[in-house]
């Protein structure tokens, strides 16, 4: 099936999804859910090639981790789904009304962006991701995965399609684009047409793409460079703590801890500990001369090493002497994700949460927040680190847009 025709569709889909009113589409959401539990064993089965051709191909594992459904993940699946359902239809929610001297009554509203394209890479929950948080904001959506788990997301839009079918609404709300080829990627982009936005999901390279070619509107999702700052007076257990489970929860996610800083009066004392914790499960720890010198088993890191998102059991390390020079590496190197400061000082809280650039920033907590579900938005489209319209996790009200609505009783411009 061709672009074009996709996108015709999709057009169409959009209309339709606009007469639905809110209870009916959380019926629907509800019979997806059902049918992706119900069809397990189907979506384990397609996963499985999938995950079997990466293997072959030599993914590494934090990526292949990314790629794996489970039962449960398919569970979760379904439950960010009927998650959405107890959250509040943004759609028709007037923001202001107002009467000007002329007697025009002026409103304000939420609307559907309307036709929403999202290319992504790995993790085939985006799949029911989008589209739950699609469909309930009434807006059709095309999406395009890489080749990598091209076998599950066929599987995974299928059964959506098959549960909105017997329910009496548009398959056509959600389609893929199964040609995983660049070639169709770079077209996907000039959809016009088509298209009201674009949204790439995936690492710095397929960002950058699509910024770069894309026609469409684009909001950017995020690689994650998070930084962990220990600052002088932190307590050094939450600190090990905090930075365990932001490296080692789960190490290919956007919103792991890849960079660590500390304070220079503190490293004596908290780094040995990190790197007793961290070495412990596998981490390899890159840091500058001082980290070095406090643990020979830290590798010198390069210049290159302070950008890097790792997605592995990889960290960066570098010791700093005061609050403002970690604001500066840290706004420097970051991708404007998720960052955090450990610390018993307000003030210095209050001074990093003030002058560091990015859509999340934590005091005394793990970056590993930065989720939409943690955030109580049900599942989310993904994390924006842009600036414009959206920023931070992709909830229901940022797949939505406004429009004016005026009523008159015969008023003309004089």
């Amino acid at each position: 099936m061709t672009l074009e025709t996709l996108g015709i569709q999709a057009k169409k889909a959009e209309r339709e999804l606009l007469k639905l009113n809110t209870t009916k589409k959380n019926e629907c959401l509800q019979a997806v859910a059902d049918r992706l539990v119900a069809s397990t064993t189907e979506i384990l089965e397609a996963n499985a090639e999938d995950v079997r051709i990466a293997r072959e191909k030599g993914m590494k594992e934090s990526l292949i981790d990314r790629l794996a459904l489970t039962e449960n993940r398919i569970g979760a699946m379904a439950e960010g789904l009927i998650s959405l359902i107890a959250l509040e239809d943004p759609i028709g929610e007037v923001l202001e009304a107002k009467i000007r001297p002329n007697g025009l009554e002026i409103g304000k509203k939420r609307v559907p962006l309307g036709v929403i394209g999202i290319i992504y890479e790995s993790r085939p929950n985006v799949t029911a991701d989008a589209f739950g948080l699609c469909f309930k904001t009434s807006n059709a959506v095309i999406l395009k995965g890489g080749s990598d788990a091209i076998h599950s997301n066929k599987a995974i839009v299928n059964v959506i399609r098959k549960a909105l079918d017997a329910m009496g609404v548009t398959p056509d709300s959600i389609q893929l684009v199964e040609d995983t080829s660049r070639e169709t990627a770079k077209k996907m982009m000039q959809m016009n047409q088509y298209l009201d936005v674009l949204i790439p999901r995936g690492g710095a390279g397929l960002i950058r793409t699509v910024v770069e070619n894309s026609t469409v509107p684009v909001i950017e999702t995020g690689t994650g460079n998070c930084h962990i700052y220990v600052d002088a007076s932190a307590d050094i257990d939450m600190a090990v703590n905090i930075i365990d489970n932001a490296k080692t929860q789960r190490t290919g996610v956007c919103n792991a801890c890849e960079s660590l800083v500390i304070h220079k009066d503190i490293a004596d004392q908290v780094l040995p500990a990190v790197c007793e914790r961290l070495f412990n499960k596998n981490v390899e720890i890159r840091g500058d001369e001082k980290c070095c010198r406090i643990n020979s088993r830290i590798i010198p890191a390069t210049e290159e090493d302070w950008g890097q998102e790792y997605l592995d059991y990889i960290l960066s390390a570098k010791i700093v002497n005061s609050l403002d020079e970690a604001i500066d590496h840290i706004n420097r190197y970051n991708t404007k994700h998720s960052e955090a400061i450990i610390t018993k000082d307000y003030a210095n809280a209050r001074r990093f949460l003030e002058e560091i650039d990015a859509a999340a920033v934590y005091v005394n907590a793990s970056t590993r927040f930065t989720d939409g579900f943690e955030f109580g938005f049900g599942a989310e489209i993904g994390i924006s680190t842009q600036k414009l319209h959206a920023r931070g996790p992709m909830g229901l009200k940022e797949l939505t847009t406004t429009k004016y609505i005026i009523y008159g009783n015969g008023q003309i411009r004089p």
